[in-house]
């Protein structure tokens, strides 16, 4: 099991819209193609203006295949235009739990 999280910066005062965009159209497309959301955050101190969120897969190989089947969904080509004027970066990173930690995931 590997947990990726990405960390996306927006625009100042943005954050709302992004959310209230990615709640009604984004998450949707991407629980059913990526599965399992791990979690999904705002920041309030540290770096301002980021949405964090995770995403659990049973290897590298099933996230490849779950990300090139979100990119040739139209919905989700249509979604990112709507949101990319809200972005300023992205950053990814994949995590490996410990042996111990049982990952939980939305269904």
């Amino acid at each position: 099991m590997i947990v990726e999280e990405r960390i996306y910066t927006l625009q100042p005062a943005t954050a709302p819209l992004y959310i209230a965009a990615y709640e009604a159209e984004g998450m949707p497309i991407q629980k059913r193609i990526l599965g399992r959301m791990v979690g999904y955050y705002t920041t309030e101190f540290g770096p301002l203006n980021q949405v964090i969120h995770l995403w659990a897969y049973e290897s590298l190989a099933e996230r490849t295949e779950r990300r090139a089947k979100l990119f040739q969904d139209q919905g989700w080509l249509d979604y990112l235009k709507k949101v990319r004027p809200y972005l300023v970066s992205q950053e990814s990173k994949l995590l490996m739990p410990a042996p111990f930690l049982k990952v939980k995931w939305q269904d």
